[in-house]
C-alpha cells in the first residue's frame, strides 16, 4: 500500500497544500495510505481531511514518518542541514545550480532520500502535468503594478498579504491604480503564450493596462530587447534555461527608459540562467519591491510564492491538475515519476563534494 505523507507548510506566508479533501478520499479508494499533518494555517483546515477518514499526525511531525513513506509538501524544508531519508515531493529549486539547492541535494545524499521535484513531473512531450502558473502570473502582475502605483506617489510598494479571491485582488489594485494617476501604465509581458503569461495578461486585462504579448518567436533573434525600456512595466513569465537571452542587462539601469517595474515572475536570481540580471535575490510579503536604480527609479518585485496570495484558488486548481499523476505513484503508468526520479539521480551524482 502506497502511503502518501501530506506534511504541513513550515515557511511563512504559505498556505497551500498539494491535495484536497476530495483528492484525499480519491486516494483512499484506490488504495492509498494517507496521513495529513496538522496546520492551523492551511487554507483547507484540518478537519476537512479528518472527515475523509485518513489518519491525522502532529504539525511537522514528517521526519518520524516510516521509512516507506512518501513526504509530499510544496515549498522548502526547514533549512537544518539534517539528512533526507524519505522519498520527497515537493518544489526543491536545486537543479539550476542554485546554491542553496545544492545544500539541499547534499542532505537527501547523505540520507539515501529522493527527491521527486514537482518542477520536473512532465508527460511524454515536456509539457509540466502540474503548475501554479496561472496564479503566479495573476498575482504577480497585481504585485508590479502596485510597484508601479506606489512610484507615482514617490514611494516604494508596501506588504502585501493573502487575499479571500481574485474578485477581492482586483478590487484592492483597481483602487490604488485610481488614486495613483489619472492613467494606466504599459505592459510587456513575455512568455504570453504560456500558463504564467496568461495570468498576467488577464490581471492586466482587468486593469484596463494595455500589454505588448511576446513569446519565443519575438525572442528567438537573441537581443538585445529595446522595446522592453519602452514600456513602463516588464512581466517576465518564463522558466529559463540554456540558451535563453538576457532581457534586461545591467546596462538598461542607466539607459534612457521608460521602464520603471520589472516583475521577474519567474523568480529564480540565484540561477545559472537568470534573463534578469540587474537583481540577485527574491523580494518578500514584507518588502516586495526592490529598488536597483533611483533616477529614474526602476524596482523590481521578484516573490517566489506568489500563488500564496489566492492561497483556496491556486490549491484547487494545482490539486485537480496533480491528482491523476498522484494516483500513479505506485505503478507509475505514464512514466512521470520515473522522468523525475532520473533528473535527480543525474544532479547527485554530479555533486563535486
Amino acid at each position: 500500500m502506497t502511503h502518501l505523507w501530506v506534511r504541513a507548510e513550515q515557511r511563512n506566508n504559505e498556505s497551500r497544500v498539494g491535495v484536497t479533501p476530495n483528492g484525499v478520499a480519491t486516494l483512499m479508494a484506490a488504495g492509498f495510505d494517507v496521513t495529513v499533518e496538522a496546520s492551523d494555517n492551511r487554507v483547507i483546515p484540518t478537519a476537512d481531511y479528518a472527515s475523509t477518514g485518513c489518519s491525522i499526525a502532529p504539525y511537522a511531525s514528517w521526519p518520524e514518518a516510516a521509512p516507506e513513506a512518501i513526504i509530499f509538501g510544496l515549498k522548502e524544508l526547514p533549512d537544518d542541514n539534517s539528512p533526507l531519508h524519505h522519498r520527497h515531493i515537493m518544489f526543491g529549486h536545486a537543479f539550476k545550480g542554485q546554491v542553496s539547492g545544492q545544500t539541499l541535494l547534499r542532505r537527501f545524499r547523505q540520507g539515501g532520500g529522493t527527491l521527486l521535484d514537482l518542477e520536473y513531473l512532465t508527460n511524454d512531450t515536456g509539457r509540466r502535468v502540474a503548475a501554479f502558473g496561472y496564479w503566479a502570473g495573476f498575482a504577480g502582475a497585481a504585485v508590479a503594478l502596485k510597484c508601479w502605483a506606489a512610484q507615482q506617489a514617490g514611494t516604494i510598494a508596501g506588504p502585501v498579504g493573502a487575499y479571500a479571491n481574485a474578485d477581492a485582488l482586483k478590487a484592492e489594485l483597481n483602487a490604488e491604480l485610481e488614486i495613483a494617476a489619472p492613467h494606466r501604465p504599459n505592459a510587456l509581458i513575455i512568455g504570453a503564450l504560456g500558463r504564467v503569461g496568461a495570468g498576467a495578461a488577464d490581471l492586466c486585462r482587468a486593469m484596463n493596462v494595455a500589454t505588448t504579448g511576446w513569446d519565443m518567436q519575438e525572442t528567438s533573434s537573441g537581443g538585445p530587447f529595446p522595446e522592453i525600456l519602452q514600456h513602463n512595466v516588464f512581466l517576465n513569465c518564463i522558466l529559463a534555461g540554456p540558451g535563453t537571452p538576457v532581457f534586461v542587462p545591467k546596462t538598461a539601469l542607466s539607459a534612457p527608459r521608460k521602464l520603471s517595474v520589472i516583475g521577474d515572475i519567474a523568480c529564480d536570481p540565484e540561477g545559472d540562467y537568470n534573463p534578469v540580471p540587474v537583481y540577485d535575490r527574491a523580494t518578500t510579503w514584507d518588502a516586495p519591491a526592490l529598488r536597483v536604480h533611483d533616477r529614474p527609479p526602476l524596482d523590481v518585485t521578484a516573490i517566489d510564492n506568489l500563488p500564496s496570495m489566492l492561497p483556496l484558488e491556486s490549491a484547487e486548481d494545482f490539486a485537480g491538475q496533480l491528482l491523476a499523476t498522484l494516483l500513479e505513484l505506485d505503478d507509475d503508468k505514464n512514466g512521470v515519476w520515473a522522468r523525475a526520479k532520473s533528473i535527480f539521480d543525474t544532479h547527485v551524482a554530479a555533486l563535486q563534494s
